[in-house]
C-alpha cells in the first residue's frame, strides 16, 4: 500500500450534511477513502481540502473539486468524479426490490471499501488505537454523528456516514498496540469467514438448514478433542456464545450426569450441591451457580498460591468440609489460564482428587486452551486429558473473530440426553438423512449463530503449524516484556518468575514514589497511578492496556498478548508511553 505524505492538520473537510458544518481532519478522511460530504462513496473521491478558509457549498461537492493531492514521489492525483449518488436512495431501492441489483452492488461495494480501509488503518501504527469520547458526548452527537433513531427512513448516504463514524469512534482492537483484553488482533482470513457467515445468515440447528457448517463443526470439534488427548469418536461438543455459556454447559451436564432426575423434577428434588473453583477463577462459575439454582453461596473458593494457582491441599480440605456439612461435592473447575495472572492450575493433582472423591472435573481453558496448538507449550496443560469437560475459546489466544467458544465433553451423548426436548417441528426422526447431524437438540439454544466457518477457514489457511507459530510468538512477546521490566527500577512485577501464558502484570513506580518505603501511604498513592495513566492513555489514544486491583494488591497494569501483529518495538513503545504519561504523578 502506497505511503502518503503527512498532511497539515489545519486542513479540514467541511460538510453541510443534515444542515451542519463538520470539520474532519484530512488525514482521517483520506485514510478511510471518504469524507462527510462524499459520505464514504469512493476511495478515490474526496471532498475539497479547504486550506484557503472557504467551504464547499455543494452537497455533492465533487463536480466542483479542484484539489490535487501529491503522493510521496511528488506525483499528483486529481480527484475523480462520483459514481453513485446515494443521497436519493433508500433501503427500499436495494434487493429484493425489483431492479435493485445494481443499487445493491454499489451500496455494498462502498461498505466493503470502507471496511478494507479500516482494516488497513487498524494495522498502521501511525493511527490511534481509539478516538475517545465520553458517553454523554456520543449520545448528544458529535460532528454530525447521531445515535438517535427516527420514524422516517434515512437515505443510504447517511447510512454510509453512520457506518464510517461507527468505526471512527470505536476501538481498533486489531491495532498492534491494543493490549487491553484477552481477545485482540484482527485476522484477515477470519474476517473473510465472518463476512461469509453473515451473508449466509444460517441457523446452526439442523443439517437440512446448515449442511456444510454442521459438518465443519463436527470436523473441527474432532480436531479439538484430539488436541486435548481424547478419543474423538467417544467425545462430544458444541460451539456456544462465549466462555460463560460453555462453563454453564459444564455444570449443567455434571449435574445431569449425577442426578438425571433434575431434568424433570428440578432442584427441589436434589440435596445441596457444592461447586469448587479457585479464588482466581473467572466469575462465570458463580454466575452459572446463580442461573442454575445452585446458589452462589454454594460455590466454594479454593485458596491459591502467590502465582494464582489453586492449592490442591486446600481443595481436598474444602471437599471434606462440605461432606461433613451434609452437602454433595459435585464439581471442580480447574482453570488453565486465569484472567488476570494467566495462571494454570495443577491439573494432574486436581484430577487425582476428583477421581478419589468422584467429582466432575472441568477445565476452563477459555484463555489457555490455545497452548494445545503448540508442541513447545502444550505440556503446561498436562492433565487436561483427564477432565470430563473443557471450555476452549478460539476467539482468545487464536484470534478467531468474536465470538468462537466451544464446550467439549469427554463422554458422547451427555449433551443430547441433558438438553434434548424432541421438538417435532424441528427434529423429526424420520428424515431422509442421518439425523444425528441435527445438533440443535443438544444445545440450550434454538437459534445458534454460525461461529465455526471463520475458525475452519483460518485452520485451512494456517494449518496447525501456523497456529503454533502464533501461540509461540504471544509467549515470546510476554517473555520480552517481562525481561525488560524485571531489570528496571521504575517498574515492579506483581509476581516473580516468567509468565506461564502471555499475561504480564506490573506496577509503574513514578519518581515521586521511588524512594518511599513500602507502607499503607505508598500503597494508597500507588493505587492511583494506573487509573490516571489509563485515563491519559485513552484521551491520547496511543495505546490501550488494562488495570485492576486484585485481592489486597492495589491497582496494577495487566498486559496480554494475543495479537500476532504486535512486535517488540510495540512493547518498547508501551513501556516508554507509560513512563511518558505517568512520570509527573
Amino acid at each position: 500500500m502506497e505511503s502518503w505524505p503527512s498532511v497539515n492538520r489545519s486542513q479540514f473537510l467541511f460538510s453541510p450534511s443534515a444542515g451542519r458544518t463538520s470539520p474532519l481532519i484530512l488525514e482521517e478522511a483520506f485514510y478511510f477513502g471518504m469524507d462527510r460530504e462524499n459520505s464514504a462513496r469512493n476511495p478515490n473521491c474526496f471532498g475539497k481540502a479547504i486550506s484557503d478558509g472557504k467551504k464547499s457549498r455543494d452537497p455533492l461537492c465533487l463536480k466542483n473539486v479542484q484539489n490535487i493531492i501529491p503522493n510521496k514521489n511528488g506525483q499528483q492525483y486529481e480527484i475523480g468524479p462520483k459514481k453513485t449518488d446515494f443521497s436519493t436512495m433508500f433501503s427500499h431501492d436495494l434487493l429484493p426490490q425489483k431492479n435493485g441489483e445494481e443499487n445493491t452492488k454499489h451500496f455494498l461495494s462502498e461498505v466493503v471499501e470502507m471496511l478494507l480501509n479500516y482494516v488497513c488503518a487498524s494495522f498502521d501504527r501511525k493511527n490511534k488505537v481509539l478516538d475517545f469520547h465520553h458517553p454523554h458526548q456520543l449520545k448528544e452527537g458529535i460532528e454530525g454523528f447521531s445515535l438517535d433513531l427516527s420514524d422516517e427512513p434515512e437515505n443510504l448516504d447517511q447510512l454510509l456516514v453512520d457506518c464510517r463514524d461507527t468505526l471512527k469512534y470505536g476501538v481498533k482492537t486489531g491495532h498492534p498496540r491494543f493490549f487491553n483484553q484477552l481477545s485482540t488482533g484482527l485476522d484477515v482470513v477470519g474476517l473473510a469467514g465472518e463476512w461469509l457467515t453473515a451473508t449466509a445468515n444460517t441457523n446452526m440447528f439442523t443439517f437440512e438448514i446448515a449442511p456444510v457448517f454442521i459438518l465443519m463443526e463436527d470436523i473441527l470439534l474432532n480436531k479439538m478433542y484430539e488436541k486435548i488427548g481424547w478419543i474423538a469418536n467417544e467425545a462430544d461438543g458444541i460451539f456456544s456464545p462465549g466462555g460463560t455459556i460453555s462453563n454453564l454447559y459444564s455444570v449443567l451436564i455434571a449435574r445431569y450426569k449425577r442426578f438425571p432426575e433434575v431434568k424433570t423434577k428440578g432442584m427441589a428434588s436434589l440435596p445441596t450441591l457444592v461447586l469448587f473453583t479457585s479464588e482466581h477463577s473467572h466469575y462465570s462459575i458463580k454466575k452459572v451457580a446463580a442461573i442454575l439454582g445452585i446458589g452462589t453461596e454454594n460455590v466454594i473458593l479454593v485458596k491459591c498460591n502467590e502465582r494464582g494457582k489453586m492449592i490442591p491441599s486446600d481443595l481436598m480440605l474444602k471437599i471434606l468440609e462440605a461432606k461433613e456439612k451434609g452437602c454433595i461435592p459435585l464439581y471442580v473447575n480447574a482453570t488453565a489460564g486465569t484472567t488476570v495472572y494467566g495462571a494454570i492450575d495443577p491439573l494432574t493433582e486436581i484430577a487425582d482428587i476428583c477421581e478419589e472423591h468422584q467429582l466432575w472435573m472441568h477445565v476452563d481453558a477459555a484463555w489457555g486452551g490455545g497452548l494445545l496448538m503448540s508442541q513447545k507449550h502444550s505440556e503446561k496443560l498436562t492433565g487436561i486429558e483427564r477432565a470430563k469437560s473443557v471450555t476452549w475459546n478460539p476467539h482468545k489466544m487464536l484470534s478467531v473473530p468474536l465470538q468462537c467458544s466451544a464446550i467439549l465433553v469427554r463422554e458422547k451423548g451427555l449433551l443430547q440426553a441433558c438438553n434434548q426436548m424432541c421438538a417435532g417441528y424441528l427434529f423429526q426422526p424420520d428424515k431422509h438423512y442421518e439425523v444425528s447431524y441435527d445438533t440443535g437438540d443438544k444445545t440450550i439454544q434454538c437459534g445458534r449463530h454460525v461461529d465455526i466457518f471463520k475458525f475452519w477457514l483460518m485452520w485451512k489457511a494456517k494449518g496447525t503449524v501456523g497456529f503454533e507459530e502464533k501461540i509461540n510468538k504471544h509467549l515470546e512477546n510476554a517473555d520480552y516484556l517481562y525481561s525488560i521490566l524485571k531489570d528496571r527500577n521504575d517498574f515492579e512485577l506483581v509476581f516473580e518468575g516468567k509468565p506461564e501464558l502471555s499475561n504480564v502484570c506490573f506496577w509503574y513506580i513514578p519518581p515521586s514514589l521511588k524512594d518511599l518505603p513500602k507502607s499503607q501511604e505508598r500503597n494508597k498513592r500507588l493505587n492511583q497511578v494506573a487509573p490516571k495513566i489509563k485515563a491519559r492513555m485513552m484521551e491520547e489514544g496511543t495505546i490501550m492496556i488494562g488495570y485492576q486491583p486484585y485481592g489486597d494488591l492495589v491497582n496494577f497494569f495487566r498486559c496480554v498478548f494475543s495479537n500476532q501483529a504486535t512486535r517488540r518495538s510495540d512493547i518498547d513503545f508501551l513501556v516508554d508511553e507509560i513512563v511518558r504519561l505517568g512520570s509527573d504523578l
